[in-house]
């Protein structure tokens, strides 16, 4: 038994060392193993942490953007932090920011001459505060597109109105406000308004940095922009601009605009005359270390001062503004936001009036475009109630607009140059916003009025600029050079509608540049310009077309060899189709209807556009001689010689007129015009 007692005590020795020993080899087992796991997870965790910012990195490199046509959103009151409010370092009217108020606009008097619809404020403000974008879905473009990504990169439009110093609210046309003038000053206003073709006395007595109010729809308020925006380059051009006006469309540019994205303001002085607009000038502006001046030793005209302008421009983005303009909160970044998503769009702000008579500040309605009717005047047309209510149109979205005003525009700076920049052909001013529209739409952009960018306008109903022939004459020109580039077949409307050009012979130079500009840049026909972009005009290629019936016999001219004959009426035969274009030519074929012998016999010469004696005038002398409407007068002669029909000799010949003479009175198949 005791030996047995002495096994077990010297066994459970030996199992209680076991035992120990195990415990001791489990726990650094597991402490190994502890150590093996947690070299895993730091290498899985560093390899982890690589992967996602090779991944962040690749995302903001190659995704900088939102798929095309998704309205982007900030969260709630998000807005990146130092855009609260910036402090005007390098330039720019800055200092005490002023509070943006909210007033009644007085509609005062409406300018003459000018067209735009003016409506009170409320009922411009039609739409919801809902932000909305574009009713018209921008299409993807790959290579003229930028994409955003994050909506941390997106902030509110910035309402932003600086001062140099605190507005008195009871100046004179504060809040634009219209102003009187006293009654023992009335003598001097009227002496003073041939210095600017407005009220100048007036507006010389109103601050420089004074109020206006915000006209923009209500959801403008919500509209997000990308904080990137590109910067601009704002070219103003003057020639004997007023000096109270030129200031203060340079102010409302400076007060009212983010200063990170203006690049310089360019003031072009088209060789003015006025004292003040050289040293005195120069030193004024040199308070605004953005503001440059550029003095032309010569007189440019508009058109290539603005050239002048663009050449020397530094920023991503030209805006070129009129001298007597004043821009309204929040005018440039809805802009160059449109560029920045397509650098071809050409971007234009609403224009709004500031009244030549009494200075006030009126809105105008939203719903407006620019268009031109034959023969290429350009006005407003508005859009259609019932247009608007069909497509759900807001007063926020933005409108395609066939003809720019061009006065006020944004458009890349690389595009325009592309694009030829402006016929330098075009003399002084005119043509040129048709020109550059033309040119945008049909060589591959767009223009877009903005309705969250509001810029007000003193419309005049003279200009400053002096001619070298006269104005009549050098609008006329420049109309007929952009006719002869970029209307094709459609001339004939723009000649037929300005009679009178197609007999001045006007000198429009040599257009073989443009041609070939137009030819290298692939643009699209005119034709498509009317199908796509401006469908609503009237372009028949001609006034009449088909047979000519004569009313006293129902029988129809016919071609026979050269010469012409009556005959029974055929639809189908084509030796009776003819065509009355808008020259007044009878024409078949390349042939017109032509007297050709002093007996008054007719037949067929080849067609000239410049030869009187091939014109007939036909549906167009009811304002002269109504009752010679139906007849086909013979334009070139003093006497009234009509179309008419030799019974005896069975033919075609021109008699003297007679309105009761059934046999001088014709008809045509179709009518597209009068």
């Amino acid at each position: 038994m005791n030996k047995l007692r002495k096994l077990f005590r010297g066994s459970g020795r030996a199992l209680a060392f076991i035992f120990a020993a195990s415990v001791v080899w489990l726990l650094f087992d597991m402490a190994a193993l502890r150590l093996s796991f947690g070299e895993i997870n730091t290498r899985v965790l560093k390899e982890e942490m690589v992967r996602r910012e090779r991944l962040r990195g690749w995302r903001e490199k190659s995704l900088d953007g939102a798929r095309p046509g998704e309205e982007l959103r900030a969260p709630p009151g998000a807005l990146p932090r130092g855009l609260e409010e910036e402090k005007g370092r390098g330039g720019g009217a800055v200092g005490k920011t002023a509070q943006v108020t909210t007033g009644k606009i007085h509609e005062g008097l409406r300018p003459a001459g000018a067209t735009l619809k003016v409506i009170p404020v409320g009922r411009a403000e039609l739409g919801k505060a809902d932000g909305t974008r574009s009713a018209h879905q921008d299409q993807s473009r790959q290579t003229n597109r930028t994409h955003f990504t994050e909506r941390a990169k997106l902030h509110k439009v910035l309402t932003i109105d600086r001062t140099l110093a605190p507005r008195d609210p009871k100046a004179l046309g504060q809040y634009g406000r219209p102003a009187v003038v006293p009654g023992e000053k009335e003598e001097e206003a009227k002496r003073r308004w041939k210095e600017g073709n407005f009220n100048v006395f007036l507006s010389d007595l109103i601050p420089l940095d004074r109020a206006i109010e915000d006209t923009r729809p209500a959801g403008c308020r919500d509209l997000l922009v990308h904080n990137n925006l590109p910067t601009t380059s704002i070219i103003i051009c003057f020639v004997d601009e007023v000096w109270s006006t030129l200031l203060r469309s340079v102010h409302s540019v400076l007060n009212r605009s983010p200063p990170q994205f203006i690049k310089e303001v360019i003031l072009v002085d088209d060789f003015s005359t006025k004292a003040y607009l050289k040293d005195k000038l120069d030193q004024y502006m040199a308070q605004f270390p953005k503001v440059r001046i550029l003095h032309l030793k010569e007189r440019h005209g508009l058109i290539r001062a603005r050239l002048a302008g663009a050449e020397i421009a530094k920023g991503d983005v030209l805006t070129f503004l009129d001298s007597h303009v004043e821009c309204n909160i929040g005018w440039l970044e809805p802009l160059l936001d449109r560029i920045r998503l397509n650098r071809k769009k050409v971007a234009c702000p609403v224009i709004e009036v500031i009244s030549d008579k009494d200075m006030s500040y009126m809105t105008v309605d939203s719903f407006q475009r620019g268009v031109f009717t034959w023969p290429m005047n350009f006005g407003w047309k508005p859009i259609p109630p019932d247009v608007i209510l069909k497509n759900g149109i807001k007063d926020t979205d933005i409108i395609r607009c066939p003809v720019m005003a061009g006065g006020l525009f944004s458009i890349d700076k690389k595009y325009f140059f592309e694009l030829g920049t402006y016929d330098p052909g075009l003399d002084v001013w005119g043509g040129e916003n048709m020109e550059i529209s033309f040119k945008v739409w049909m060589c591959g952009g767009e223009i877009e009025i903005t309705p969250c960018s509001r810029v007000g306008h003193i419309f005049r109903n003279d200009n400053p600029y002096s001619f070298p022939k006269d104005r009549l004459t050098t609008v006329e020109r420049n109309l007929a050079r952009v006719a002869e580039v970029w209307l094709d077949e459609y001339k004939d409307l723009f000649y037929g509608h300005g009679y009178h050009l197609i007999q001045k012979n006007l000198d429009i130079g040599d257009l073989t540049q443009q041609r070939e500009l137009r030819k290298r840049l692939q643009c699209k026909n005119f034709k498509w310009y009317l199908e796509n972009v401006y469908p609503d005009l009237e372009a028949p290629l001609v006034k009449a077309s088909g047979l000519i019936i004569n009313i006293a016999l129902a029988k129809c001219v016919t071609v026979n060899t050269s010469s012409l004959a009556f005959e029974t009426c055929d639809v189908n035969n084509k030796n009776q189709k003819f065509n009355y274009t808008w020259l007044r030519l009878i024409q078949h074929g390349d042939s017109c209807v032509a007297v050709t012998d002093a007996e008054g016999t007719l037949g067929l010469h080849p067609c000239d556009k410049r030869n009187n004696s091939l014109k007939w005038l036909h549906k167009s002398l009811v304002a002269f001689h109504p009752e010679l409407m139906d007849h086909i007068v013979l334009e070139h002669l003093p006497r009234a010689t009509c179309l008419e029909v030799d019974r005896s000799q069975k033919a075609l010949r021109a008699g003297v007129c007679s309105s009761s003479n059934l046999y001088q009175k014709w008809q045509f198949g179709n009518y597209y015009a009068a």
